[in-house]
Parts: structure tokens; C-alpha cells; sequence
């Protein structure tokens, strides 16, 4: 017998009820939130805030969009690592806000990581996204020019896409784009 595959399903409406309920206005059901930072006091490093929109195909702000993050500590350790940093868990999730369509991530900045330029790994779902997006965010302050995945994108122009944009002191300015003029470029893994 052959079995037919099933249609895939968008995040839908319910997405923050089962991964935010206390964004989707629930009570509490844990002690914290699961993943409301990838640091805990006294992480070492340098703290940074990455603030930035979803845009979608027609222009219009993914306000309903629930975004996670992976990354290493300062020194470049993931979790479990010898010598990792044990105040940095590397996860963090968030959804966009309601009404501005931002996310904020409050972090370290990461180090680099087995030969490649310090980034931040990051997983998109919302409305009409059948399967979540995986991108990264690499900075524009470190040396990117030899990071095997930066260098590998075709045309190379793109890859500016994966670029968080100095915003400050400590601050800096990712925005993705799903679709048209600056797609951010995704990733399949």
C-alpha cells in the first residue's frame, strides 16, 4: 500500500499558545519562560542587542512571527563543550511584537566557531510558512571575509543579507526579508 503524504500546515495562530503562552496573554505554566535568554548573570562577554523586523513578500510586518536563536559563548563554546561558558545556554525564543513587528535579542556577542566568522544561528515560523526559515546573523565589525559559509553564497552580494548592521555602542540592525528586493538568504540544513 502507498501511503500519500499529508499537506504541511503554517505555524498558525496557535504557534505562541503552545511555544509563548505568556506572550499569547495565558497564565504562567512555568517557573520562566522556555527560552527568554541564551544568558544567564554573569555571562561572560560582550552584551549586545540585536533589534530588527520580518518583512514579508508584499512589504508588510510579520507581527506574528516567533523567531530562535543558537549561538556560542564568547569564546566560541556551545553548550556542553569543555569549557563552555555555563551561563550561556546559546537558546533563545521570542515573537514579534504585536503592534512595532519588532524582535529583540538581548545576548553576548558570540566568538568564532571552528574556523568560521562569529554568528548567530536563527529559525523563522509564522503565517504561510509551511517549513521554518533557518538563517544566520553574522556582524559587520568582524572579519567575515573567510567564513566557509559567507564565502560560498553565489552572487556574492547576497551575503550582505546575513549582515547585522552596527546600531550603536553594544547595538545592532537585522532585518529579514522573505521575499523581493534584499532577500535575506536561507538557508537549508
Amino acid at each position: 500500500m502507498t501511503m500519500r503524504e499529508t499537506p504541511s500546515q503554517t505555524a498558525g495562530p496557535y504557534v505562541h499558545i503552545g511555544c509563548l503562552p505568556e506572550h499569547a496573554g495565558l497564565a504562567r505554566f512555568y517557573d520562566a519562560q522556555v527560552g527568554a535568554s541564551p544568558i544567564a548573570t554573569g555571562a561572560k562577554g560582550a552584551e549586545i542587542t540585536i533589534t530588527g523586523t520580518i518583512i514579508d513578500g508584499m512589504g508588510g510586518l510579520m507581527r506574528d512571527a516567533m523567531i530562535e536563536t543558537w549561538q556560542a559563548d564568547a569564546a566560541g563554546l556551545f553548550p556542553g563543550e569543555p569549557g563552555a561558558d555555563p551561563a550561556v545556554s546559546g537558546f533563545a525564543r521570542m515573537a514579534c511584537d504585536a503592534d512595532s513587528g519588532a524582535f529583540t535579542l538581548k545576548t553576548i556577542k558570540p566568538g568564532a566557531t571552528g574556523g568560521g566568522a562569529p554568528h548567530i544561528s536563527v529559525w523563522i515560523v509564522a503565517r504561510g510558512i509551511n517549513i521554518g526559515l533557518q538563517t544566520r546573523i553574522y556582524f559587520e565589525d568582524e572579519v567575515n571575509g573567510s567564513d566557509p559559509l559567507l564565502s560560498r553564497i553565489d552572487p556574492p552580494q547576497r551575503a550582505g543579507t546575513l549582515i547585522a548592521r552596527n546600531a550603536g555602542p553594544g547595538a545592532y540592525r537585522f532585518d529579514i526579508r522573505l521575499r523581493g528586493d534584499g532577500e535575506t538568504v536561507f538557508l537549508d540544513l
